[in-house]
C-alpha cells in the first residue's frame, strides 16, 4: 500500500501538480505488436482517481495538491475540456512516430504524443465529479492557497452532461475505431449527476436539483433498457453489443443498483467467464474489433483489481482476497507494477510504472479492508 502511494507521488510533476499515467512511452501491450502508446501525460481520469486514493488513505496535503491541479484543468467551459494535458498543462499533444527506432523487443512503432487528447470521452465528467465527491466525503477541504484555484463548476459540468450524454464517444479505453454508445460512459454520466446531487445537499448554494434528479432517472432508465442484455443476464460493452467490458465492474458499489441485484451479479459472472483467466482480467475482447487496432494485449491490471472490488461488493470476499493475493505477487522487487500482465509468459507488459495499476491496488485494499471500493463509494 505504501509503495503504491509513494509511486503516485513520484509520478506527480511538482511544478503543476499533474500526475502522469506512466513514466515511459511505447512499452508494448503485446511483444512485437503495435499497441504502443505514449503515457507521459496527465489524464483527468488518473488525477481524479488519485485524489480519491490519497484522500481515503489520509494523505490530505497530497489530495489537496492534486485537487488544485484538477480544478485548474477543468476551469472554463466544460465543452472545451480535454481528457488529458501535458505535464506543464500543454493542450497540444500531437502524436507522431519515430521510424528510426526499433522499439522495445522489436515492438514498433515508437510514438511521441497522444492523439487521444482530441477524443470525446463522456466518462471523464463522471470521474471529475468522482474526484471531488470522494475528497469531500473524506473530509478534504482546500487550504487557503489551494482554494484560490478555480473551483469545479458543478452546474456547468452537469449542463454539459445533459447536452451530450446521448452522444456516442471513444470511451474510457480510448478506442481508435468508431464511436459507440459505451455503457460505462453512460453509467459515468449517471454517476456525475447522482454525486452532484449528493454534493449539492451539503453545499450552501442553490442548484437545479429537481431537474438533475429527472436527468439522473432518465439516464438510469436508458442504460437499463439499452445497455443490458436480458438473454445474457449482463450489462454489455455498448448499446446493441453482446460482448462485455471490464469497465462495467465499476457499477457494483456505486448505488446504481443494489449489489445483490441479478443484473449486477450476472455482469460480474459474465466478465469472469469471458474476460478473466483466474484473477487476470482483460479490458475487452480485442477480436471484436471495437478498438480498430490489430493484435492483442495482456490482462489489464486495474481491471483485475476492479474484479476484486466487485467480488467484495457482491459478497464473495474469500474469492476477492484470493485474487488480490495473486495480484500483489506481481509487484517487482521494488514493489512496482506495469500496465498489464501476460499470465502465459509471466511478465509485465505496457508502460511502467503505471499509475492506474497502483490506483487499482489501493482501491482493492480499501474494498476488502475499509468497506469501500476506493473510487465510487455509495
Amino acid at each position: 500500500m505504501l509503495r503504491s502511494l509513494i509511486t503516485l507521488k513520484a509520478l506527480t510533476y511538482a511544478p503543476t501538480g499533474g500526475i502522469v499515467a506512466a513514466a515511459t512511452t511505447s512499452l508494448p501491450e503485446e511483444i512485437g505488436g503495435v499497441r504502443n502508446w505514449d503515457y507521459r501525460f496527465c489524464w483527468l481520469r488518473d488525477g481524479a482517481f488519485t485524489i480519491a486514493a490519497l484522500a481515503r488513505f489520509g494523505y490530505t496535503d497530497e489530495a489537496i495538491a492534486t485537487g488544485a491541479w484538477l480544478r485548474r484543468a477543468v476551469a472554463g467551459d466544460p465543452e472545451q475540456l480535454q481528457i488529458m494535458y501535458g505535464i506543464g498543462a500543454e493542450a497540444r499533444l500531437t502524436e507522431f512516430e519515430l521510424p528510426g527506432l526499433s522499439g522495445y523487443e522489436g515492438s514498433r512503432p515508437v510514438r511521441v504524443g497522444n492523439a487521444a487528447s482530441e477524443q470525446f470521452q463522456l466518462d471523464v465528467y463522471g470521474e471529475v465529479i468522482a474526484g471531488a465527491y470522494n475528497a469531500f466525503q473524506a473530509g478534504v477541504r482546500p487550504r487557503e492557497d489551494a482554494a484560490r484555484a478555480p473551483g469545479i463548476n458543478l452546474e456547468a459540468i452537469i449542463d454539459t452532461v445533459e447536452r451530450r450524454w446521448r452522444e456516442p464517444d471513444e470511451g474510457i479505453w480510448e478506442v481508435r475505431g468508431e464511436r459507440q454508445h459505451f455503457t460505462y460512459s453512460k453509467f459515468s454520466a449517471w454517476y456525475a449527476v447522482d454525486r452532484a446531487i449528493k454534493m449539492s445537499e451539503a453545499i450552501d448554494r442553490e442548484y437545479p436539483v429537481e431537474r438533475w434528479q429527472q436527468l439522473r432517472d432518465e439516464i438510469h432508465e436508458d442504460i437499463c433498457q439499452h445497455g443490458y442484455d436480458a438473454e445474457r443476464k449482463s450489462f454489455v460493452q455498448y448499446y446493441g453489443a453482446k460482448a462485455v467490458d471490464a469497465s462495467l465492474l465499476l457499477i457494483p458499489g456505486s448505488g446504481f443498483l443494489e449489489n445483490d441485484d441479478p443484473r449486477i451479479v450476472g455482469t460480474v459472472d459474465a466478465i469472469q467467464q469471458e474476460l478473466a483467466s483466474g484473477p487476470f482480467v482483460s479490458r475487452y475482447l480485442t477480436e471484436e474489433g471495437v478498438d480498430g487496432l490489430a493484435g492483442t494485449e495482456g490482462a489489464f491490471l486495474i481491471c483485475s483489481f476492479w474484479l476484486v472490488n466487485a467480488l467484495a461488493h457482491i459478497g464473495r470476499k474469500d474469492e476477492a482476497q484470493h485474487n488480490l493475493d495473486a495480484l500483489l505477487a506481481l509487484q517487482n522487487d521494488v514493489g512496482l507494477l506495469g500496465e498489464e500482465y501476460d499470465p502465459v509468459a509471466k511478465r509485465l507488459l505496457g508502460n511502467f510504472p503505471q499509475a492506474f495499476s497502483h490506483i487499482g491496488l489501493l482501491s482493492s485494499i480499501s474494498a476488502l479492508h475499509q468497506g469501500s471500493n476506493g473510487f465510487k463509494e455509495r
